[in-house]
């Protein structure tokens, strides 16, 4: 069997699988279960650009996936006029006064010369830059969220068509990856990954206590979709003269097609994106990003930029980090600052490079949709396993009652066999780098 044939076949049986579960569990959640790895394979994309072509080491995910789905509510909500009159003036001047502090202390450093003169002016300048931000912006933010606090409490958006947000997305997260990057790049790869966990934590905070530009913990509902939703398929003939031919209800066949217009529009995504790193990996740039990965010192010998192609590629990477964040809120239709965590938009997304084969794009997406796969459907099927096993124990069991209670770990012990028994069989991936 060619390699060719081979990756053909994965992504066929992959397939296979879930034409099954959509007959023997349900169409829709075959749908939902697609799109989330359609999603989570554009995040293992943009992760495999940063670690598979320049061996960028970035355990940030999460923060730049948030900040691609604040954009869809910059963007698509609409604004809120009330917290517009009352507190954007305070909000924008106390935000101009802290980036001028910073961007006048720098200037400062540079060009000062070393001696106490200049660290006193560098200390009275963000010493009066942070008094001012706090002046104008504490109590700015505080009126917007005491503005209908329960259903608003926040700017709103600018109202404009959610598809928009998406690159919008991506541009947020590059722009949080240009700061890391050229604070973090110069530095090893460890100090790297410190960076980029730490400013993610940073983002998701900010998103989780600064109500008034994301309702904090209090969520974001009712952003715009981008595609009908089932009520709307429901009211058209043809989609109750399908659902009669198919044998199934109406509203399961509205479900259907709303999902699976998700499903084109996150196909269209991901082949333009797929499409636009093969040509990159396969051009005398990607070969020169392979080239920086394999031997930095070799490459910096022939004179090229290592921490400049560094910081190029993290930036891309980001970037797609934040245009999948964009898209997973637009479908959810929410934005749940609470929800983002290290363990689903980290870890999982490493898993799902290191599975599908690192340095190869196709192989990043199989592991997208193999791992976001196992990660949904194994909890179920842990518990109706544990629950055959246990059948023989009486209901009051204390064994049988903890069993039971523990079976939702068993996603966290798939992940970790799955990593195992790919790293001992095929150490590089499902889909191997050429």
């Amino acid at each position: 069997m060619t390699i060719r044939v081979r990756n053909i076949a994965l992504f066929g049986a992959f397939a296979a699988i879930m034409a099954m579960v959509a007959v023997f569990q349900s169409p829709p959640l075959a749908l939902t279960i697609l799109n989330m790895g359609l999603i989570s394979a554009i995040m293992a994309l943009g992760v495999n650009i940063q670690w598979g072509y320049a061996g960028l080491f970035n355990v940030g995910i999460m923060g730049f996936t948030a900040l691609g789905g604040l954009a869809v509510v910059l963007v698509s909500m609409p604004p809120v006029p009330e917290a517009w009159a009352a507190g954007a003036l305070g909000v924008f001047l106390g935000t101009a006064f802290g980036v001028g502090a910073i961007a006048l202390g720098i200037r400062l450093w540079k060009r000062m010369a070393p001696g106490k003169a200049r660290v006193a002016a560098l200390i009275g300048v963000l010493v009066a830059g942070f008094g001012l931000n706090r002046y104008f912006f504490v109590p700015a933010a505080e009126t917007i969220e005491a503005i209908d606090s329960s259903t608003t409490g926040y700017l709103g958006g600018l109202g404009l068509p959610v598809l928009l947000s998406w690159p919008v997305g991506g541009v947020f997260a590059a722009g949080a990856a240009w700061v890391v990057g050229k604070v973090a790049l110069g530095l090893r790869s460890d100090y790297l990954a410190i960076a980029t966990l730490g400013i993610s934590e940073i983002i998701v905070s900010f998103l989780k206590n600064e109500d008034f530009i994301s309702r904090g913990v209090k969520n974001v509902v009712g952003i715009p979709a981008p595609v009908p939703r089932p009520v709307d398929f429901r009211s058209e003939g043809w989609v109750r003269d399908l659902a009669g031919t198919l044998g199934r209800g109406v509203n399961e066949m509205g479900q259907v097609m709303t999902m699976l217009s998700y499903t084109l529009l996150f196909v269209a995504v991901l082949g333009i994106l797929i499409w636009l790193s093969e040509k990159a990996l396969n051009s005398p740039w990607g070969r020169m990003m392979r080239a920086i990965r394999d031997n930095e010192t070799a490459a910096e010998a022939m004179g090229k930029d290592v921490t400049h192609r560094h910081l190029i590629i993290f930036v891309l990477g980001s970037a797609v980090c934040g245009l999948a964040g964009a898209m997973m809120v637009t479908m959810d239709g929410q934005l749940t600052p609470g929800t983002y965590e290290p363990l689903r938009y980290t870890f999982l997304i490493w898993v799902m490079v290191i599975v599908g084969g690192s340095g190869n794009n196709w192989g990043a997406v199989l592991g997208g949709f193999v791992v976001w796969f196992l990660w949904v459907q194994v909890e179920p099927a842990g518990r109706w396993v544990m629950e055959i096993m246990t059948s023989g124990m009486a209901e009051d069991s204390a064994l049988r009652a903890h069993l039971l209670s523990n079976v939702a770990h068993t996603r966290l012990l798939t992940m970790g066999l799955a990593m195992l028994l790919v790293m001992r069989f095929s150490p590089r991936g499902l889909i191997p780098e050429r």
